[in-house]
C-alpha cells in the first residue's frame, strides 16, 4: 500500500530516514533499497551521498 505523499521515515531509519520513506512510499524492502544505495554511491564516487544530503533537507519529516 502506497503512502500520498514523500515523506521520511519515523519507524524505519537508520540515518535519517530517507531510505526508510522511499522504501514505504514504493511499497518495497528498506534494507535492500539501503544495499542498493551503498552500491550505487561506491560506485558512483560518492554521488548518491550527496543526493542523499539533498534528499535529508527538502523531504518532510513523517
Amino acid at each position: 500500500m502506497t503512502k500520498d505523499r514523500l515523506t521520511r521515515s519515523r519507524s524505519n531509519k537508520w540515518l535519517a530516514g530517507i531510505c526508510g520513506g522511499i522504501a514505504e512510499y514504493f511499497g518495497w524492502n528498506a534494507d535492500a533499497l539501503r544495499l542498493v544505495w551503498l552500491v550505487l554511491t561506491v560506485g558512483t564516487m560518492f554521488c548518491g551521498g550527496i543526493i542523499y544530503l539533498i534528499l535529508w533537507i527538502i523531504m518532510p519529516q513523517d
